[in-house]
């Protein structure tokens, strides 16, 4: 089985004025992390578990921070998501935490237009984490899972059955609480930077 895309994806994609005001408009009405939580309905126990139990080390925030600017991170999630479960809240606490980052959350479902701008491979695959700067352009986007982890899936993974393969996949983000979530998107957001 072959390898899917990177899991990050780096681009520049300026959009006319009138594009920006309404992608402004629709991440400015979507949840925050905060609001949305309340609203899962499936995984809702693991959602508030995973969510109240999120640490993100100093040193992440401080890397984040020193890139100055203004980033927006637009999150395409649905709560049934395990993926999305164990790598969302992470994203929203350094949010939260970064000085520099805010972070909303739309159904995938309900945005399928973003969500097919932004497919792995031909998969409406989550979460998908599309970065915007202060002027709305988009300049990347992050998902469905850190990259070691979507390799072995693809690959090796496939070998198991479902079941297995996702008792695995649990037992692996249990170990990695959230380090390479994180460490992907601040990598991202380097390159962003590092490409202005």
């Amino acid at each position: 089985m072959a390898l899917t895309t990177p899991t990050t994806h780096v681009h520049a994609a300026p959009i006319p004025a009138s594009d920006a005001a309404a992608l402004r408009a629709r991440f400015d009405a979507a949840p925050t992390f905060e609001a949305f939580l309340p609203t899962a309905v499936q995984n809702a126990d693991l959602w508030r578990s995973v969510a109240r139990l999120v640490k993100v080390d100093d040193e992440v925030v401080a890397r984040v921070a020193a890139l100055g600017g203004r980033f927006h991170l637009l999150v395409l999630s649905e709560d049934w998501c395990g993926d999305a479960v164990n790598s969302v809240p992470y994203l929203a606490r350094l949010a939260e935490l970064a000085p520099n980052l805010e972070l909303r959350v739309l159904a995938r479902d309900a945005n399928l237009d973003l969500m097919d701008a932004h497919l792995t491979g031909t998969a409406r695959s989550i979460p998908v984490v599309v970065v915007y700067d202060a002027a709305w352009a988009e300049h990347g986007w992050w998902g469905p899972r850190p990259t070691a982890l979507q390799e072995w899936v693809l690959g090796p993974g496939q070998a198991l059955e479902k079941e297995d393969r996702y008792k695995e996949v649990r037992t692996w983000y249990a170990r990695d609480r959230g380090r390479s979530t994180l460490a992907e998107i601040v990598a991202l957001l380097q390159q962003i930077v590092a490409a202005a």
